[in-house]
């Protein structure tokens, strides 16, 4: 049967430890053994079902694992304390000093300075190139090249990366293919697309209320098992655990993740639409106009739409910043980062989530000053929200007043 993501999830079902319709919380940092050698058993990894302490394991972390592992349709899942500390587990993982990588030239600015930056303390090399060319992903690959990265909706482009004919170009390599899926959950599936390993910022869209930080690798059981290795795994040895309250919260949230994609995506595509008729330079993989457009068709799971993020060139990051405190003056959302909110977030990216790029690197792919980010919220009269959004940009010569709206 095919796997469908919405269904896995469902299906989960735990009783808390009296009988109780959520999971019982482990609010414990170690647990105790009623013998020595099951102790030491545990510690060599050669017990199942035995916990130690929390940043190898615990009862709540492993309760989100295997729900994202249901998501993505992987053999297993990992959650860590953050986005950036899965995505920096996974690569030191995967590399070893005089090793190289492939990234995409446009991804979230801390996994572009990590890359760019950090790593190379380790002798660790990274191309960037335009993962929308398979040409030029091939060509970058070398004989110590050990894994291509891409996010599967790219930050903040929106560039759509064929999955799989990077899967493909993976394996004829004998490398792996790491994507981040922060921007897409359900929409896109990497896993099934022939990804080896997804990635997710649980703090955006998964989580979907903006008061927590987590993060998530699926992937087969050897590789998570491979992180958590006591001696060689950088999961573990990087310290970056999830507490067991914000798991057990996330996880919780996670029964509503299919219903809020759909808004999200329902909003963002009846935003974008409008605004491109009104003549604005708009990005959304849902517009026939996005160079992505048909790649996102092929792959996606068209029941959860195009996702909920957008861009708008205004021109200038006057006009960026001076719309952006109007709209929030109107109440519209929020002038703040990240996404996935119920609220509309909105964000400059030149010089907030993507400022460690260089500003000629950006100028380069294409990140204009006047370019604002939109995470579009679950507003439930989203005609309102245009007509208001409008008005905002009318009054500040964005847009041509034709007629004034609310």
């Amino acid at each position: 049967m095919e796997h469908k993501a919405s269904d896995q999830i469902q299906n989960l079902q735990y009783f808390g430890e009296f009988g109780g319709i959520n999971p019982s919380i482990s609010d414990s940092s170690t647990y105790t053994f009623l013998s020595a050698k099951t102790m030491f058993d545990t510690f060599e990894g050669n017990t199942e079902g035995c916990y130690l302490y929390s940043r190898h394991s615990s009862p709540s972390n492993l309760y989100l694992g295997e729900a994202l592992a249901a998501l993505e349709g992987t053999e297993s899942a990992n959650v860590y304390a953050s986005g950036m500390g899965a995505i920096t587990a996974v690569l030191m993982q995967l590399c070893n000093a005089g090793d190289h990588l492939v990234s995409s030239r446009t991804i979230y600015g801390g996994t572009y300075a990590f890359l760019k930056n950090f790593i190379k303390k380790f002798d660790v090399d990274s191309s960037f190139v335009d993962i929308t060319q398979l040409e030029a992903v091939e060509k970058a690959i070398t004989p110590r090249t050990k894994l291509i990265y891409c996010e599967a909706v790219s930050n903040p482009l929106l560039e759509i990366a064929d999955i799989q004919a990077m899967a493909a170009l993976a394996k004829k390599h004998g490398i792996p293919l790491v994507v981040d899926n922060t921007f897409s959950p359900l929409s896109i599936a990497p896993a099934q697309l022939g990804a080896d390993v997804v990635i997710h910022s649980l703090t955006k869209f998964i989580n979907g209320s903006s008061d927590c930080v987590a993060g998530a690798v699926c992937a087969s059981t050897d590789f998570c098992l491979s992180l958590k290795d006591v001696n060689q795994g950088a999961g573990m040895l990087l310290g970056s655990t999830l507490d067991s309250l914000r798991a057990a919260s996330i996880l919780k949230n996670m029964r509503t993740l299919h219903i809020r994609i759909k808004k999200h995506s329902e909003n963002a595509l009846y935003l974008a639409k409008n605004f491109e008729k009104d003549g604005l330079r708009v990005v959304y993989p849902g517009l026939p106009s996005h160079p992505g457009f048909q790649p996102m068709r092929t792959q996606m799971n068209p029941e959860y739409g195009f996702g909920g993020i957008m861009t708008v060139d205004v021109g200038s990051l006057e006009k960026a910043n001076a719309l952006m405190e109007l709209m929030q003056q109107r109440r519209l959302g929020y002038l703040a980062v990240s996404l996935g909110f119920y609220k509309t977030l909105f964000s400059a990216p030149g010089t907030s989530t993507s400022s460690e790029i260089p500003l000629h690197e950006q100028q380069a792919m294409g990140l204009s000053d006047g370019l604002i980010r939109f995470s579009i919220g679950l507003d439930n009269n989203v005609e309102r929200t245009y007509q208001m959004m409008k008005s905002c940009m009318q009054e500040l010569g964005i847009l041509e007043a034709r007629e004034m709206c609310i």
